[in-house]
């Protein structure tokens, strides 16, 4: 098993846009804190229609405000051709975009089918990297769907397929609605590999997934602080896996993030007070006593 694991910390994106809308201060503060706990990747806003996710209205200012800590490599989501302009002229150099595996998800999340979100994808890919950036594609719903069930893990590997044909620099897997298991993990990954997993705790088994993947031979994951975050276009899709569980289990696996969790759980403290509830991190919970320090 490999010594070192790369953490994207996705909270300020995928985190929020499952909650109710905070300040456009709070969201600052929030990539500014976890800009300094050692993170070296962080997906820090989406460049959406309001009207589709109003959470993200204020990306444009969000991010014209934060501290970037030149050791942090920042991302953005986008959703078609405008989001990608506004992305660019942003400044980012890492956009990723997203295609569901599931055509009823794509149609819920994009308004459009899974091979027409191909089609724009050609075009983003050429547009992206004549500004210089990269793309990651992100395939959705790629271990199960909530509106059509199971996938067929050869669909997810025609998928990646065209999309690195068409010059994709990147390739990430999203668990959508939680319903990855070792099992599914080892069935997708068996079929085709992606460079990062992004997986949900919706039903108590992002943990597991990971060091399945681990043992397959992924390094890297997704996760966000506290464990907020889900999708607003799939019904019980709560919960992204929190980072500090993720970076306390490895700690004690021998295995280095380069994250410090003490000051990653005063960010999970920062996002509750944010938020204004409890979040579902159980690193959080545990106390100084029960933890690795």
């Amino acid at each position: 098993m490999t010594n070192t694991v790369s953490i994207r910390e996705v909270a300020p994106r995928d985190g929020l846009q499952n909650e109710e809308p905070i300040p456009t201060d709070d969201k600052v503060r929030l990539i500014d804190a976890l800009s300094g706990t050692g993170v070296r990747r962080i997906e820090a806003v989406s460049f959406v229609h309001p009207r589709a996710i109003p959470q993200m209205a204020d990306a444009d200012e969000v991010w014209a405000r934060a501290r970037r800590n030149p050791e942090v490599r920042y991302s953005a989501l986008i959703p078609n051709t405008r989001g990608a302009e506004r992305a660019i002229r942003a400044g980012f150099k890492e956009i990723e975009v997203v295609v569901s595996a599931s055509d009823t998800h794509n149609r819920r999340n994009l308004n459009r089918s899974t091979e027409e979100s191909l089609d724009d994808i050609t075009g983003l890919i050429s547009l992206i990297h004549t500004a210089g950036a990269t793309v990651e594609v992100i395939v959705a719903t790629s271990f199960g769907c909530p509106f059509e069930g199971d996938i067929d893990p050869k669909r997810v590997a025609s998928i990646v397929e065209r999309v690195r044909a068409d010059g994709a620099d990147r390739i990430a897997f999203g668990d959508t609605t939680g319903m990855a298991t070792p099992r599914r993990v080892r069935d997708l990954l068996s079929e085709v590999r992606p460079d990062l997993l992004h997986f949900h705790n919706t039903r108590g088994t992002g943990l597991a997934n990971v060091l399945t993947a681990l043992d397959l031979g992924v390094t890297e994951f997704d996760a966000s602080v506290g464990g907020i975050g889900g999708c607003p276009y799939a019904p019980g899709a709560s919960g992204n896996i929190a980072t500090e569980e993720v970076v306390h289990m490895l700690e004690d696996m021998g295995i280095d993030t380069g994250i410090d969790l003490e000051e990653l759980i005063k960010v999970a403290e920062l996002a509750e007070g944010l938020l204004g509830r409890t979040l579902p991190s159980g690193v959080l919970r545990a106390g100084p006593r029960n933890r690795l320090v």
